[in-house]
């Protein structure tokens, strides 16, 4: 049995359980209802996109796109898109299953997105700052050669601008068609933040459901402060794998954003619904910090020509 063949037997096992449990009756319910992964409870659509795609009755958080995360975060109007004009090639004519340039295609169709990243500028409760905002649905948001240039081109402006800089992670890793040159992005957007650093300018990343591999060997978990999405599951590899190179069985909450907080590896675990809030107090604490430090050092220089 090959690899497919095995995906899809699990798949039709799935759909055969949810028949025989009246969860879905036909394609007409699944469109009007959503099932909660977490208490199985079924939810009408409208509402739970009412509620910011978060489970009423178990706080679940559901993924979501990054355009409705930039709605849910950013003040409304506020928001310029950048970089969007730069796109993906093949540069190695990568053919697995089926060439890359059809994945390419057929994730654009899927997510309405030109790549795994939207980059850009806003402000947060009349804050000014740069947002990279990733995105599951494009190729489970693999970090390819150009999500990289993004999200380091919108560092860059950071710096030039000298405003904080935002980044929801939302990644599988690194992008395996583009092989040694999405491993470079590492490299690179590590280096934007090691640049932001050094000229003091705040940067904050927002851990989401999921990220792992290259995305959090890099410019995922560099950031001044870090939080996670409540129930977000982080890591480099999957717990399937390190479970079998370990021989051992690993705790039923690994890698989840409460396990990181309990181990110091995150800063703050914080709702959808609060995530604006938070931010926007977090900004405002580094610009007053930011504003008293220039107007002591103004003082302490004008106090000494005298």
């Amino acid at each position: 049995m090959t690899l497919t063949d095995w995906f899809n037997k699990r798949k039709e096992a799935q759909q055969q359980a949810l028949r025989e449990n009246d969860v879905v009756i036909d394609d007409s319910v699944g469109k009007l209802w959503s099932l909660c992964y977490n208490c199985n409870s079924q939810l009408p659509k409208k509402d739970l996109e009412n509620n910011d795609m978060v489970c009423p009755n178990c706080d679940y958080h559901f993924r979501i796109g990054a355009r409705a995360r930039i709605k849910l975060v950013l003040d409304s109007g506020t928001f310029e898109e950048r970089y969007k004009n730069i796109t993906g090639k093949d540069p190695l004519n990568f053919v697995d299953t089926q060439s890359y340039a059809k994945r390419q295609k057929a994730a654009k169709e899927k997510s309405d997105l030109d790549e795994a990243v939207i980059t850009g500028v806003g402000e947060i409760d009349g804050q000014r700052v740069a947002v990279a905002v990733m995105d599951f649905d494009y190729m489970g948001g693999s970090m390819g050669s150009v999500v990289g240039e993004k999200v380091t081109r919108i560092m860059e402006d950071a710096l030039s601008e000298k405003i904080p800089v935002i980044v929801f992670t939302a990644s599988g890793g690194a992008r395996m068609q583009e092989s040694a040159l999405s491993l470079m992005q590492m490299a690179k957007t590590s280096c934007a933040v090691a640049k932001l650093n050094e000229a003091k300018i705040l940067y904050i990343t927002v851990l989401t459901e999921p990220t792992f591999g290259g995305v959090t060997a890099s410019f995922g978990t560099l950031g001044d402060i870090m939080i996670a999405e409540k129930g977000a599951r982080i890591g480099f590899a999957g717990r399937r794998v390190i479970e079998q190179t370990i021989k051992e069985k690993l705790p039923a909450d690994f890698q989840t954003a409460e396990y990181l907080l309990k181990y110091g590896q995150i800063d703050l675990i914080v709702t959808r619904h609060e995530m604006k809030e938070k931010l926007s107090k977090i900004i405002a604490m580094h610009n007053a910090a930011k504003n008293s430090k220039t107007a002591n050092a103004k003082s302490a220089a004008g106090m000494a020509s005298k």
